[in-house]
């Protein structure tokens, strides 16, 4: 499974809570970015982001000056971040759980990358390598399956058999990926 770290982009564009939002704009216009990690003010302070969907919504919408407004006005903080280790299956779920499209990818307070949507489907080998991240539920479904397919056609009947026979093919795979994941 690829990681986070594998697939972020390096190259992060920061900047304070304290710049208008004007500022903002003209760094992300310039860099061609949709978002903005906003720099922590002390060792204690969590990481922010500011997105093209925050300035839209909040500013633009409402009339709002952008040279008066400030950024912190407007951004996520604490934003979702997330770690460089963390497998990209995870982290799509995780942006799907939570309906965003990017976090920085954080190691301690250090600030690593940025991942977005973009970078999963673009980088990551999700479609050449899927992964089924909970073999279990996948068991269960199958479990309940051959239970309505033995309830309906007989439990002695070949439908019967070939639904367990899926079954214990999930279970020996889990089983498989255990010892791998052991082994590691």
């Amino acid at each position: 499974m690829m990681q986070a770290d594998e697939i972020m982009t390096k190259d992060v564009v920061t900047v304070r809570g304290s710049a208008t939002v004007a500022d903002a704009v003209k760094l992300m216009k310039e860099k061609g970015l949709r978002a903005l990690i906003v720099e922590p003010r002390h060792d204690q302070d969590p990481y922010g982001i500011v997105t093209e969907t925050d300035i839209i919504y909040k500013v633009a919408a409402f009339g709002h000056d952008p040279k008066k407004m400030r950024v912190y006005e407007i951004m996520i903080k604490p934003c979702v971040i997330v770690s460089p280790d963390l497998g990209v299956e995870y982290v799509a779920r995780l942006f799907a759980q939570t309906r965003i499209r990017r976090a920085p990818v954080i190691q301690g307070k250090e600030l690593l990358g940025i991942i977005s949507i973009s970078d999963i489907l673009f980088k990551s080998d999700f479609v050449e390598k899927p992964k089924r991240l909970f073999i279990e539920d996948e068991i269960e479904i199958a479990r309940e399956e051959a239970r309505a397919v033995c309830a309906e056609k007989g439990s002695n009947s070949p439908e019967c058999a070939v639904a367990w026979d899926v079954v214990e093919e999930l279970q020996a795979e889990a089983s498989h990926q255990r010892k791998k994941a052991q082994a590691s």
